[in-house]
């Protein structure tokens, strides 16, 4: 009778160990989510930069006047009303600041385009 209780018991503990290191939960899928854990940090460092620059600028533009200039001069291509603008051939810029400064330029003595649906 005794050989047999040690022999349950060991086997009992070698179930045990089995769970422990090879089972579901165990060491090897500790292992694996650790790994999975790190790769994800490293994938979130370039974010977390992004987003504390973002922070950075979105405080920047809450508070002054500044950034909101130099936001408005490079993306959409402002002059402000003391200011000269020239346009030299051949220089590259975008495209999308062509047509929005296309309509703010006038010539000298030119008529100003109606509006659409304006009475006439």
């Amino acid at each position: 009778m005794h050989k047999w209780l040690v022999v349950i018991l060991l086997a009992a503990l070698g179930l045990l160990q089995y769970q422990l290191w090879l089972g579901n939960g165990g060491w090897q899928d500790l292992q694996e989510v650790e790994q999975r854990v790190a790769v994800q940090e490293a994938d979130n460092v370039p974010m977390r930069e992004r987003n504390a620059r973002l922070a950075a600028e979105v405080t920047d533009l809450k508070t002054g006047l500044d950034a909101i200039e130099e936001r408005a001069r490079s993306d959409m291509g402002m002059v402000r009303t003391d200011e000269q603008f020239y346009w030299v051939p051949g220089v590259a810029i975008k495209n999308e600041l062509v047509g929005i400064n296309a309509g703010l330029v006038s010539l000298p003595g030119a008529i100003p385009p109606s509006s659409e649906g304006a009475a006439e």
